[in-house]
């Protein structure tokens, strides 16, 4: 199964449909997505790990404060995750992940857009014939 692709359907800024077996993978294959913009994810070794936890109120918001919480270790601790092990809690809206990256070197990295922050214009989360989906669009 494709882990996500990108989408043409904004001219300023990204947007990416991710897709899952499970809400678990559906959210890492939208970190790894995330990621994907920022950096090739896969020059990026797992050398850091970093223990997160968001909560929402909704998936919607769920995915909002997750990748707006990954963006905050790039530009808080110069980090970028390649590896994401998510447990997501639907039906109390909770995610707890390990994710395992390290520094940012623009020496060793190829290193591509700067993600400003994911939005939630146009966010959508649904199931679809037993495959979980997302579209999101990050503000670059």
């Amino acid at each position: 199964m494709e882990r996500f692709k990108f989408i043409d359907i904004t001219t300023a800024d990204v947007a990416f449909e991710a897709y899952g077996k499970d809400l678990n993978e559906l959210f890492a294959n939208s970190a790894l997505a995330t990621f994907e913009v920022m950096i090739n994810t896969s020059l990026v070794d797992k050398k850091i790990e970093r223990f997160i936890e968001v909560n929402g109120y909704d998936l919607l918001s769920l995915m909002f404060n997750w990748l707006n919480e990954l963006i905050f270790y790039v530009d808080a601790e110069n980090l970028a995750f390649s590896e994401f092990e998510v447990n997501v809690d639907e039906k109390n809206f909770k995610l707890k992940a390990i994710c395992r990256g390290e520094k940012i070197d623009r020496n060793k990295h190829e290193v591509r857009t700067l993600v400003k922050a994911c939005t939630y214009h146009n966010m959508k989360i649904w199931k679809e014939n037993e495959i979980w989906k997302a579209i999101v669009i990050l503000d670059i």
